[in-house]
């Protein structure tokens, strides 16, 4: 098999969904989604086997443009995290009745093609084109089937687009700058331009701006808050879930091995950009009265410390971002599915209305708990496994870095902790209907691949290393 089968796959059930009208739109994407899923296991046994999976053929000869996919192992763990959250993330949406469904869930299945696309095209314009198109979708679920006023969910929402179109501009000038030297978007090809240090530190420059605000980093990062908090539950999914990783990704893929030596010179001004995200993060997360703002922020101080780890340049910067992306993937769909779950009873997402629900319903506390436990990076869940590699990372650049960083664990578990607390604690304010078995499918799942992981990410660590290991060695 190649890898374009998952893309043909979210592509056709995309089309599928919107055909097939309202009343089956929800279960054609669900199908649709879980069918990308197994093929990305599929492509994964082959990958593991030693099958080659790359996909590359002429498209716009005249330019010496192709549709180029490269699978290794950093693409494909990205690539799983896509398929894998998308089914979880469209399972979500089955507790909220959404008018015209066939088009919301043609889009989320349809933006799961363009994130995918983005993760695997090696091929720059291909790769640019990917990562523009995954915009679009995301656009139009959040303005049309977003939250709260329709005029303030606009402003938002087209604040979110200008911002991260305007970035992406500079990334595609500098892609057509290295084409001129190399007549050629082939990533190969680029990694082997020989460049000027002035050179790379303008592409250096140039790709920071388009991935510092799709992740976010301080001072981009101010379209988040608002168009997490206005976006539906399943847009927050998509943005935080899978979208973010994308300017993450693209760190390691694209910009560190293209400017390794602006890379290098830069680090300390990036690092501590990195991590004044994490301390600002967790501190504007602690004044925050809506829960999906409070989540939105507490995901920018996370955040912060995978870009840190990602630029100390280190092998175990690397491995602890990479995994950092999977589990904070993981964690965070479940945290906005549990706010879900609330609104969808008490119709509110201020904080200060709710409480009293653990008496009601202490498997749905449970459940949050542990979820809530992951993401402070408690040891046996995932998220501990990344966070200790990122730290480390910053420990081996300076033990300074890591000290400042690693405020991260006590204002993260201090503000996790105190809105569980506010949320699920206390005497009953409200009534507070059970969760059903199908509501807490997703919990279940998410429940299970945080401590799994957390138990046993040897696996993920073998299959990411030696891609890893190989854009260090470009780096240095």
């Amino acid at each position: 098999m190649d890898i374009s089968i998952v893309l043909i796959v979210l592509l056709v059930g995309a089309l599928v969904t919107y055909l097939s009208g309202n009343k089956f739109a929800s279960k054609i994407a669900l199908v649709s989604s879980i069918a990308a899923f197994g093929a990305t296991v599929l492509a994964l046994n082959a990958y593991q086997a030693g099958e080659n999976l790359d996909v590359n053929l002429p498209w716009i000869s005249q330019l010496n443009i192709n549709f180029a996919l490269h699978v290794d192992g950093l693409s494909l763990v990205m690539l799983l995290l896509t398929t894998g959250l998308l089914p979880l993330i469209i399972l979500s949406g089955f507790i909220t009745k959404f008018e015209n469904s066939k088009s919301i869930y043609a889009l989320m299945l349809f933006m799961g093609f363009a994130m995918a696309g983005t993760f695997l095209a090696s091929d720059g314009f291909l790769y640019y084109i990917f990562w523009e198109i995954a915009l679009i979708p995301i656009y139009f679920i959040a303005l049309n089937w977003g939250n709260g006023d329709l005029e303030e969910r606009k402003k938002a929402i087209l604040k979110f687009f200008i911002y991260t179109f305007a970035g992406s501009l500079f990334m595609l000038l500098a892609f057509i700058y290295l084409y001129t030297k190399g007549g050629s978007f082939d990533i190969n090809k680029l990694y082997a331009l020989q460049l000027t240090h002035v050179e790379k530190t303008y592409i250096f420059f140039a790709f920071f701006l388009a991935y510092a605000i799709k992740i976010p980093l301080i001072p981009f990062h101010t379209w988040q808050a608002n168009t997490y908090s206005k976006a539906p539950a399943v847009g927050t999914m998509l943005l935080s879930g899978i979208m973010l990783k994308m300017g993450l990704y693209s760190v390691l893929r694209w910009q560190l091995p293209l400017s390794d030596s602006a890379a290098k010179e830069y680090m300390p001004i990036i690092l501590a950009l990195s991590i004044a995200g994490i301390i600002y993060g967790a501190i504007v997360t602690l004044k925050q009265k809506d829960i999906k703002k409070f989540l939105a922020y507490s995901s920018l101080s996370h955040v912060g410390l995978i870009a840190a780890g990602l630029y100390s340049l280190t092998i175990e910067g690397f491995q602890g971002a990479v995994l950092q992306m999977l589990s904070h993937g993981i964690v965070i769909v479940g945290l906005f599915y549990v706010v879900e779950l609330i609104y969808s009873r008490y119709n509110t997402y201020e904080i200060k209305q709710m409480g009293g629900i653990r008496i009601q319903d202490t498997y749905f506390a449970s459940l949050f708990m542990i979820i809530m436990l992951a993401s402070v990076a408690l040891p046996t869940t995932f998220n501990f496994i990344g966070e200790f590699n990122l730290l480390y990372s910053l420990f081996k650049v300076n033990i300074w870095y890591a000290v400042i960083a690693g405020t991260t664990i006590i204002l993260g578990a201090f503000y996790m902790l105190r809105m569980f607390q506010k949320v699920m604690l206390g005497s009953e304010t409200k009534t507070f209907h059970k969760i059903s078995k199908q509501e807490s499918i997703v919990l279940v799942i998410v429940v299970g691949l945080t401590i799994f992981f957390g138990l046993f990410p040897q696996p993920i660590i073998d299959l990411i290393t030696p891609s890893l290991q190989s854009i260090l060695t470009q780096i240095k």
